[in-house]
């Protein structure tokens, strides 16, 4: 079997990072991987190839930059030229990225089946670009691997399977599968290491990023306020993405510790060392309660209402004096993370598992 598979996005090589292993350790499968190049800076993507031991991307279509409409566009159509010249018999996405829908679309117009791995999230905000993107894919998929029962039922109750005959599983997150596998390795930058024992461990590990927050000057400055009073006695690291960064200015100052985006594993152990997360990413948010660590979400409603719902994630949104008073909670209150929300740690065996025995 010949999977092709698609990624553009940090949090997207972190996940198929743990399934192009098991892909690549079975004998009866091939992999062609196509980077679209959504993620183009080198401090967010060939890092995390380099570190990771990912192979190195048989396609890179070098797509970014550009708005939503023609980023998806050119992806739809460089991707469609891939899968003309390659005839795979599955096309594998990940979560909810331009890259995802320009995948699955190219895919399931040439009839090539669609596999979508963290299938079934849903924010219920269709201003989302984000949920815009994984509602249409798990429409138009054949497998669709769910993270956690939440997302089941988010699907269930949608009707999918009823009307497209998709095959529904809960296999768990990835992302813990990457966890459990990289924290033994992870060795970081001496940079990093250099930051972390000037901190002492007594940090905030904070990130900024979605569209929500930095295309609305009033929520993006909200938030930089806050962070500001809360680095006033304990200090916040924020790794800057690029798009944040044009926001922010050269000339921005700061009580906030402002440092270049990291790779994976500068990042978990950024993770394992800091008291807490503030975050608008999706991703980071489960990675903190993999690693024991309470979060507060820099957004109105998330994917994740599991750690909403066991007290270990708190939803702030952009007001400062929520974020605020969300830091006093989150340090005082005892968090209960033994509960395996997200899986065993072997969900990208039973995503191979289930390809090849539904295909």
């Amino acid at each position: 079997m010949k999977i092709l598979t698609v990624v553009g996005a940090r949090p997207q090589f972190v996940k198929a990072a743990t399934v192009s292993r098991v892909i690549r350790s079975t004998e009866e499968l091939t992999e062609i991987l196509v980077h679209t190049g959504q993620h183009y800076d080198a401090n967010m993507s060939q890092v995390f190839f380099t570190e990771m031991q990912i192979p190195q991307p048989d396609y890179h279509l070098g797509i970014g930059g550009t708005s939503h409409g023609a980023m998806t566009g050119r992806m739809l159509e460089k991707i469609e030229d891939v899968i003309l010249q390659e005839k795979p018999d599955v096309l594998l996405v990940y979560g909810d990225t331009n890259s995802t829908l320009a995948g699955a679309l190219a895919a399931v117009k040439l009839h090539i089946p669609v596999a979508h791995v963290e299938a079934g999230l849903r924010s219920f905000n269709m201003k989302m670009p984000e949920e815009v993107n994984r509602v249409l894919t798990d429409q138009i998929s054949r497998w669709l691997f769910c993270p956690t029962e939440t997302a089941v039922k988010n699907l269930q109750n949608e009707k999918i399977a009823e009307r497209t005959q998709a095959l529904i599983s809960n296999v768990g997150d990835v992302m813990y599968d990457a966890v459990l596998f990289y924290r033994k390795i992870a060795k970081p930058t001496d940079k990093i290491s250099s930051l972390i024992d000037k901190l002492s461990g007594n940090f905030y590990l904070a990130t900024v990023h979605r569209a929500e927050n930095t295309d609305d000057p009033v929520r993006f400055g909200n938030i930089m306020a806050a962070l500001n009073t809360i680095a006033e006695t304990t200090p916040v690291v924020l790794p800057l993405h690029p798009r944040t960064r044009k926001l922010l200015g050269s000339d921005y100052r700061s009580q906030v510790r402002l440092i270049e985006p990291v790779g994976y594993f500068d990042m978990i152990t950024l993770l394992s060392h800091c008291q807490g997360v503030f975050t608008d990413s999706g991703g980071l948010q489960k990675e903190a309660f993999f690693f024991h660590k309470p979060c507060v979400t820099l957004r109105d409603e998330t994917e994740w209402v599991e750690l909403v719902e066991h007290g270990v994630n708190i939803l702030a949104g952009s007001s400062r004096a929520t974020i605020i008073g969300a830091e006093k909670l989150i340090i005082q209150e005892h968090k209960n993370y033994s509960n395996p929300l997200y899986g065993d740690g072997s969900a990208a065996q039973k995503i191979i598992t289930c390809l090849m025995e539904g295909f």
